[in-house]
C-alpha cells in the first residue's frame, strides 16, 4: 500500500521511500521508514494530501506520495 492510498483518518507507518526526485528532501523532512503518519485529509480534486507526522502538517502531491509504502497501523 502506498501514502496515496490512504484514507482520512488512517494512521500509518511508513516502510520505505522509492527513488524520485525528491527522495532526500522527503527525508529530510522526516519521512523516513518506521515514522507514523496520519492522514488527514484530500483537496475537493484529490491532490494534494495533508498528512501529520512528528510535530506538524504536511502537503503532498498525490504522485510523489505514490512512492512512499506505508502499512496501516491497528
Amino acid at each position: 500500500m502506498t501514502l496515496q492510498d490512504g484514507q482520512p483518518g488512517a494512521i500509518v507507518r511508513i516502510d520505505s521511500v522509492g527513488d524520485s526526485k525528491l527522495k532526500n528532501r522527503l527525508m529530510t523532512m522526516g519521512l523516513i521508514p518506521g515514522t507514523r503518519v496520519e492522514v488527514l485529509r484530500a483537496a475537493p480534486l484529490g491532490d494534494p494530501i495533508a498528512i501529520r507526522l512528528r510535530s506538524y502538517n504536511l502537503a503532498l502531491r498525490r504522485d510523489d506520495a505514490a512512492q512512499i509504502n506505508v502499512s496501516v497501523i491497528n
